[in-house]
């Protein structure tokens, strides 16, 4: 069968979309969708996506990691189908979707793409770093001169060591540039290498930052190696709300392969 797909890039963390309404992709065949991840003998990205039609909402994400595998929740994975949406003319320029976390609200602004995530209740604090759940778990670590930082050789030793294990999580290296801005460089788990830019990631930094007292502003500013992301939220005693991810998600391709 042949499959046509879209290739979409978030501030460089780029993803094959299809459109998958009539249930024409086997869901099961994680090796081919492995196969179409990889950057020298498929097409290409950092994770696949499929919007499907949805009972309670305008559409559903389901998203998987490079190697293959469902996934949890991604950022700019959720803005890019967004666009994808839009394209397709699921929706105009707002919209609420399922995810594998529960509804997300999303709009778009001038080509600018808002994603709500979802309440924050619980940050760690631990002594050289901080663990939060953004619909992806995140270590958040700070760091100097981040431009020369080993972020592969040294977030796989924290993705696989203790206490994440067999579940891992993804790692965040941060260094503050002002107030309000941070840049971040992200090793994900799943695709087992640093990306250019992780909506998850960057989501968890803000608040973390935040709630470390890094920064007393509700709307930072993230520069990844991609691009730059901005996040907005609330805090109270129950912790984060109306937690907002911002920021472009772009066509780059359509094509058709053998599925």
């Amino acid at each position: 069968m042949m499959m046509t797909f879209y290739k979409y890039q978030g501030t460089g963390n780029d993803f094959i979309i299809v459109d998958n309404r009539l249930q024409h992709i086997d869901k099961n065949n994680t090796n081919r969708i492995a196969e179409l991840c990889d950057r020298r003998f498929g097409i290409g990205a950092d994770g696949f996506i499929l919007l499907e039609n949805d009972n309670i909402s305008d559409f559903k994400m389901v998203y998987y990691n490079a190697d293959g595998n469902e996934s949890s929740m991604c950022g700019n994975g959720g803005r890019c189908i967004t666009a994808f949406a839009k394209f397709l003319g699921v929706i105009e320029n707002s919209t609420e979707f399922t995810a594998i976390d529960g509804l997300h609200k999303a709009k778009i602004e001038n080509d600018i793409v808002h994603l709500q995530m979802q309440d924050v209740s619980s940050i760690e604090t631990h002594s050289n770093h901080l663990f939060l759940d953004t619909g992806s778990p995140h270590h958040v670590e700070m760091v100097s001169n981040i431009s020369a930082f080993e972020v592969k050789a040294n977030g796989s030793k924290i993705r696989y060591g203790q206490p994440y294990n067999k579940a891992g999580s993804n790692v965040n290296f941060v260094e503050q540039l002002s107030a309000d801005n941070f840049a971040v460089r992200t090793y994900e788990r799943g695709v087992e290498d640093e990306t250019l830019s992780c909506g998850t990631g960057v989501t968890a930094v803000a608040l973390a930052m935040h709630a470390c007292g890094k920064t007393k502003h509700n709307e930072v500013g993230l520069k990844t190696p991609g691009g730059q992301l901005k996040v907005t939220f609330s805090s109270d005693d129950r912790g984060y709300n109306d937690i907002w991810l911002i920021g472009p998600a772009q066509q780059v391709f359509k094509g058709e392969i053998e599925w």
